[in-house]
């Protein structure tokens, strides 16, 4: 009786696990941004709040509220390409990138935490609009509208924009393309912010 109690239990077992899903397939690569300069280790920066850059949390349309890369199809259709995950919401990545590109470039104090305890007169925000394929061109997109604001009551905004042109839709390229995008527009940020 005992033998037909465990037999039965590891066929129950086993018919199981065939049910059971715990989240789905994990791509074989995932996606990131890396910037073109990075700050060694041990680098740092002094100066005053006054002085200090805050990179402030960025927005995004539903379409970039994912991991996956949109694909806009035509004028009024978007799907999301195969395989192509990032390890981030695209807004994420976007806003290190843009952080380390200007500590790397200006020399300035930049805050890119949520809480670090100082109120610098500078803040960098804004809505990154693109950030996907465009099936119809072949070419990825980056669009972002920077606000900035400095001082008291001065607000100035930017809308940036690089394409990379004759992408092949399929993850690696694509990916590839959005890090040499990305990197143009954080890099241009840096020069506008100065």
């Amino acid at each position: 009786m005992r033998r037909f109690a465990a037999t039965l239990a590891i066929t129950a077992s086993l018919a199981l696990s065939g049910c059971i899903s715990f989240g789905p397939d994990v791509p074989d690569n995932l996606l990131t941004l890396t910037p073109t300069a990075v700050a060694p280790a041990g680098a740092g920066t002094v100066g005053t709040a006054a002085q200090a850059i805050e990179i402030g949390e960025l927005e995004a349309p539903a379409k970039l509220s994912v991991t996956r890369v949109p694909v806009q199809v035509d004028a009024t259709k978007v799907a999301y390409l195969k395989d192509a995950v990032w390890v981030e919401r695209p807004v994420h990545l976007f806003r290190g990138l843009v952080a380390e590109t200007i500590r790397t470039r200006s020399g300035r104090v930049v805050v890119d935490g949520d809480s670090s305890g100082i109120s610098p007169e500078s803040i960098v925000t804004g809505t990154l609009r693109e950030f996907g394929y465009d099936a119809p061109t072949s070419s990825v997109v980056v669009r972002f509208d920077a606000v900035r604001q400095g001082g008291p009551g001065a607000v100035q905004t930017r809308r940036f924009e690089t394409r990379v042109t004759g992408v092949l839709p399929e993850a690696g390229p694509v990916g590839e393309a959005l890090n040499v995008a990305a990197n143009d527009i954080a890099e241009q940020v840096a020069d506008w912010v100065g």
